[in-house]
């Protein structure tokens, strides 16, 4: 085990500022639901660059437009993102082919965010983790816990992959998985809360990995909760958007 990269409680968490984009929009969905959309009169860059300026580390960018039409991906707004606010990015959102990673870490994405494709098509990712390097990719696993057990859903958790989160997760490990990005389907846009024991079970189960913890933090309670599993990263979305949390209370936190 390489314990250059272990987390563990004695870690600091970093808290990961997102926003999801449709058109050059900021948008947030509910629980992944294209119908139940929320847009906010923010610029993306503006919103990004003062996470970045209160002390961000890290932020999270969705491409929802490509997420839902790979043809209509929003490279170019992605591209003046990046270029203009001054803080490492991963993008993710409909990332499909070995171009799409490309172009993404091309435009300067520090990593791509890819989610079902590694479920659907896991020879073919495992190759992109072999050109790129496990350090700029990170996979998106959105759970949804049945019996107990959580498993990976895929095409905006409309379908069961009928795989478990475990499984794949160890499956991964052959190529060096550094960075996965778990969703509890249910907390999702909720502002109700995490899934603490999920992001707990996967911390003590992988502490090679960086886990980053996604969905339902609403207040710097949450924030607390998920900081004190270990997880590397705890993006928060619509809670500062919404101005549930501040930026300054979330890092501070």
């Amino acid at each position: 085990m390489n314990n250059s990269i272990t987390n563990s409680t004695s870690k600091n968490s970093v808290v990961i500022p997102a926003i999801d984009v449709i058109d050059g929009k900021v948008v947030r969905l509910y629980q992944g639901d294209y119908g139940q959309t929320t847009q906010y009169q923010y610029d993306p860059i503006q919103q990004l660059q003062a996470y970045a300026d209160a002390g961000a580390t890290q932020l999270h960018l969705v491409d929802l437009t490509g997420a839902k039409d790979p043809n209509a991906r929003q490279i170019a707004v992605i591209a003046e993102i990046i270029a203009k606010v001054n803080c490492p990015i991963q993008v993710g959102g409909g990332v499909r082919s070995i171009d799409d990673v490309k172009s993404l870490l091309d435009i300067g994405a520090n990593r791509v965010v890819i989610g079902s494709q590694a479920v659907k098509n896991p020879t073919m990712v495992k190759e992109w983790f072999k050109q790129f390097g496990a350090e700029k990719l990170v996979l998106a696993l959105d759970v949804q816990i049945k019996n107990g057990v959580p498993y990976v859903a895929i095409h905006g958790w409309q379908e069961d992959s009928g795989i478990t989160l475990h499984s794949l997760i160890e499956d991964y490990q052959s190529v060096g998985l550094k960075h996965v990005l778990c969703t509890d389907i249910f907390c999702d846009g909720t502002l109700q809360g995490s899934n603490v024991n999920l992001y707990k079970e996967l911390v003590q189960t992988y502490p090679q990995l960086a886990i980053q913890s996604s969905g339902g933090i609403g207040n710097l309670a949450d924030i607390e909760a998920i900081k004190a599993t270990g997880v590397a990263g705890i993006i928060v979305g619509r809670a500062l958007l919404e101005g549930k949390v501040t930026i300054a209370e979330a890092l501070s936190c």
